[in-house]
């Protein structure tokens, strides 16, 4: 008897619909075709198992099973319970009359409970899209597929309840996830507050502008100064993630398996990966490619800690996908596109001690270490970063000070103010939707200078000494300040505080 069983594969972040067909004739094997992987291959051993723990058996006649398409490959073990099911079926130990409306997916143990699996949220979108009316997988999964809407999501623990269901035993209870309450209830609770910091507050005032208008920034300071600390709590003050938002950060996760339990990711990530990473943990990729930390960190904040000691091929091959905001890995048979759209802050001693022209550390580095320290990392990379800062050590009088700082839900207010009048600026370009996204001629078009700014900038430029590539940050800074003091026009004092926030620009800074 032949019978046909549904499951999913993921490929990038989207999902293929995989058509598991089970012949049984008369003879006796076992053959599985459809270019599987290894762990597919074994598959057979765990299905006789959990059957037989479950007092079902495999069929003493020939199984072939085909899974198609037969030219993309299948991996992992979570095609088991797809298989077991289809087995079952065609063998008349349970009834097949609407199979078709299942995606079946799962992995299972020799006792026949279920394994979770990875990207349960892709394959319930695809399934939702091809017109299938239920998906059976295990239920720490149940949670996230159940996100989306008009699909029966049935969670289970263990083989013998799919085959209860499909023989009208006991059906299986879906799990039903009121997703737009349950994301706007967990919307605003940050983990880390800027009201723990203390001082400060020229640093605290950057990062309100890095936040508002989407900019990338480094800090410069010494060990101890607080750049850590920093940096963990700018996701706080980032603007809500919309459901939309939230939506594609999950299915990200979902495939690297890091969403079990959780449904929605309600926060912004905060990536902060060690700097002995590899250039393909970061961007992605692989033999079976995987979403990078820069993936990963989509939609949130991806920190890189002492940025000089990372090593420079792995800076490099991040160059690319901050200026297109996707990264695309191309492989001899097929090409997958994961977003990338990040808010990357870095941070960085002065010099290899820490503590360069600092009078109260004995410990100092000559201006030719600290060019050799300064030089891993490139021009290039450093031209897609718009926001330098130097970060001060705290003196005792502020840190053993009560009062507390300013929070970051007020600071949020004032950030999220800031993006919407930028979305309003830019509703009809359809892949900018705020500041730092701006190219050349979107700068010129939005950032226009009255006499007296201009010439503000052009005094700087030439007292400073600041690089050609400096210009176009400055714009894009200062028309983040003045969205955050809700003005129309860039006014001189706008452009001059955007004069500040380039320190490594500055031909003078190193001596």
């Amino acid at each position: 008897m032949l019978v046909k069983v549904f499951g999913s594969a993921v490929f990038g972040i989207e999902a293929t619909t995989i058509t598991v067909e089970v012949n049984i004739d008369k003879g006796i094997g076992y053959h599985l075709v459809g270019l599987p992987d290894n762990a597919v291959r074994e598959s057979s051993y765990r299905i006789s198992a959990a059957l037989n723990n479950n007092s079902y058996k495999l069929p003493g006649k020939k199984i072939i099973i085909n899974m198609a398409p037969a030219d993309i490959r299948k991996e992992g073990a979570a095609y088991d319970l797809t298989l077991a099911i289809g087995i079952l079926a065609a063998s008349n130990q349970i009834k097949s009359t609407n199979i078709d409306n299942y995606i079946i997916m799962g992995e299972l143990s020799l006792d026949g409970s279920l394994q979770p699996i990875k990207g349960a949220l892709p394959i319930a979108i695809k399934a939702r899209e091809e017109g299938f009316k239920h998906f059976i997988l295990p239920k720490e999964n149940a949670k996230e597929a159940a996100i989306v809407d008009n699909l029966e999501v049935l969670g289970v623990d263990n083989i013998l309840e799919v085959i209860n269901h499909f023989n009208d035993d006991q059906k299986i209870k879906p799990t039903v996830v009121d997703t737009r309450a349950e994301f706007y209830k967990n919307i605003d609770f940050p983990e880390f507050d800027f009201s723990d910091v203390k001082g400060q507050e020229s640093i605290k005032r950057c990062m309100e502008i890095a936040a508002a208008g989407g900019h990338n920034i480094i800090l410069i300071g010494p060990p101890g100064s607080g750049k850590t600390m920093l940096a963990k709590r700018l996701p706080s003050i980032l603007p809500p993630m919309t459901l939309h938002e939230a939506l594609e950060t999950t299915k990200i996760h979902s495939v690297v398996g890091q969403t079990k339990n959780y449904g929605l990711l309600y926060q912004r990530p905060f990536r902060s990966p060690h700097h002995t990473i590899s250039d393909v943990a970061l961007v992605g990729g692989g033999q079976y490619p995987q979403p990078g930390e820069i993936s990963l960190s989509h939609n949130g904040v991806l920190f890189l800690d002492e940025l000089p000691e990372f090593k420079r091929t792995v800076l490099e091959v991040m160059r690319q996908p901050l200026e297109d905001r996707e990264v695309t890995i191309s492989r001899a048979k097929f090409t997958v596109t994961y977003p990338s759209s990040f808010m990357l802050v870095a941070s960085m001693n002065p010099s290899p001690s820490g503590f360069f022209n600092d009078p109260n550390s004995p410990m100092t580095s000559s201006p030719q270490e600290m060019q050799r320290y300064l030089s891993k990392i490139s021009g290039p990379l450093l031209d897609r970063i718009d926001i330098h800062i130097e970060v001060t050590p705290v003196p005792f009088e502020k840190l053993s000070e009560e009062r507390k700082g300013e929070s970051s839900v007020e600071i949020r207010k004032r950030v999220t103010a800031a993006r919407e009048i930028q979305s309003n600026r830019f509703k009809k370009l359809e892949n900018v939707h705020y500041n730092a996204q701006m190219n050349v001629k979107q700068i010129r078009e939005f950032c226009k200078l009255s006499h007296e700014s201009l010439a503000l900038l052009k005094t700087a430029m030439k007292q400073l000494n600041l690089s050609a590539r400096a210009y176009d940050r400055i714009l894009k800074v200062a028309r983040t300040i003045a969205d955050l003091a809700n003005e129309k026009n860039i006014f001189p004092d706008h452009i001059a505080e955007a004069i500040q926030y380039r320190s490594l620009d500055r031909d003078g800074w190193l001596g």
